[in-house]
């Protein structure tokens, strides 16, 4: 019996920080499948091609048994919406000519989104070559547009709720990663039975990779609240600087450290300086391999998104990174995000925007007892095994493609 082909069309992949790369595909192929990679050159998130890659119209390589194909693409990741409108247009463009042309038959094509071009761009393969689409929707559009300011254009922001809901129509199936996203869906007229919920995992090779030694850069002393990952204006981590500045008004021994990139890393780290904080520290971005010394070495993890609703009903992939660290988590979002971690057990919600809330978080962490602290962080790392680990989820995504594939050859 031929195996069930998956073409993975995303836009961010490995080396590019993403938990649906190849950790993702390998998993596919262990459980059966045979996996195909759509994807672009690495760019993301500085926008700048990654060393040892150059743009071309076509590049395949073999990787651990996945055939990754990379197509050409604008790299873009600013703040201008010209470049990101280039990069997403450029992108699907390119993937949508491979897929038509190139590409093995699928029996099913997985989008993942954002950008919601990925979803026009499956749908015009899937004309031309068959095969189900699994679009797999880690932001909802036009909302994140909306709320993260990328698009303020009335008649823009409407024309994208139009694509979007028209590649709802089209689409077979839709993943999403909380249940407050199968509700909106829902209640914006997508049948429920064409929606899941299977929740994010992490790479977690990367975060159990431990040292004795304190990575390079990381505060020796004081309570090390870590913050790893993007640093954009979803993230409005203007917070957390307002908040070092209110716990050393308080002679209050925390330490701030953010790790990472992104398009308000600059502009966060020169506030930091202007204000003369010496508790707040600035990291580059290291390899997703080397994340998880730094994450283990932290005494707080924290998650923090600006007040909106779209991200009551959002799940911040590095949640579920930190969890499986077994370090306790302040969870600056509120909703599923924030249920998430009061369920678990695994650390703090404080109500987001609000430096006051942080720091006062901070400061009931650091009373705790080191007993209590490991207690919470065990807890969110036992509950990560049990419900959200890389096995249980490429399990359930297994189904959703086994079942499309299967209805798709009938």
């Amino acid at each position: 019996m031929r195996k069930t082909r998956v073409l993975l069309l995303t836009q961010w992949f490995d080396p590019e920080p993403t938990f649906k790369g190849l950790l993702f595909a390998r998993e596919l192929v262990k459980l059966g499948f045979e996996v195909e990679v759509l994807t672009g050159f690495p760019n993301y998130p500085g926008g700048k091609v990654y060393p040892g890659y150059r743009i071309r119209p076509v590049c395949t390589e073999e990787i651990d048994g996945v055939r990754v194909v990379r197509v050409a693409l604008y790299p873009s990741h600013s703040r201008s919406a010209i470049g990101r409108v280039a990069n997403y247009v450029s992108f699907a463009a390119s993937a949508c000519l491979y897929g038509m042309l190139g590409a093995r038959r699928p029996d099913v094509i997985y989008a993942y989104h954002p950008p919601a071009t990925i979803g026009i761009a499956a749908t015009l393969i899937r004309w031309v070559r068959g095969g189900s689409v699994v679009m797999d929707i880690q932001d909802l559009w036009p909302d994140t547009l909306r709320a993260t300011g990328m698009v303020r254009n009335p008649r823009v922001l409407a024309a994208v709720d139009l694509v979007c809901k028209w590649l709802y129509r089209k689409v077979d199936r839709v993943v999403v990663l909380s249940p407050g996203f199968k509700r909106l869906l829902i209640e914006r007229g997508v049948p429920p039975e064409k929606v899941e919920v299977i929740f994010n995992w992490a790479d977690e090779s990367a975060v159990s990779a431990s040292g004795a030694d304190s990575p390079a850069g990381f505060p020796a002393e004081g309570f090390r609240v870590l913050f790893a990952g993007n640093m954009g204006v979803a993230q409005q981590l203007d917070v957390a600087i307002s908040a070092a500045a209110l716990l050393a008004e308080r002679c209050c021994d925390a330490k701030f450290v953010f790790l990472g990139g992104g398009i308000d890393a600059q502009r966060l780290s020169a506030r930091a300086e202007s204000m003369g904080l010496e508790n707040v520290r600035f990291l580059p971005p290291v390899p997703m391999s080397q994340v998880g010394p730094y994450l283990r070495h932290a005494d707080a993890l924290l998650v923090h998104l600006r007040p909106d609703p779209l991200f009551e009903i959002t799940i911040p992939s590095k949640t579920q990174a930190y969890l499986a660290a077994g370090r306790p988590i302040l969870m600056g979002v509120g909703g599923d995000a924030a249920e998430l971690v009061v369920r678990s057990g695994a650390g703090i919600a404080f109500a987001p925007g609000s430096p006051e809330a942080l720091a006062n978080s901070v400061e009931r962490l650091m009373s705790l007892s080191d007993s209590d602290r490991a207690t919470m962080g065990k807890r969110g790392a036992d509950f990560y095994e049990r419900h959200l680990c890389v096995a249980r989820g490429v399990e359930a995504f297994a189904r959703v493609f086994a079942s499309s594939g299967q209805r798709n050859s009938e």
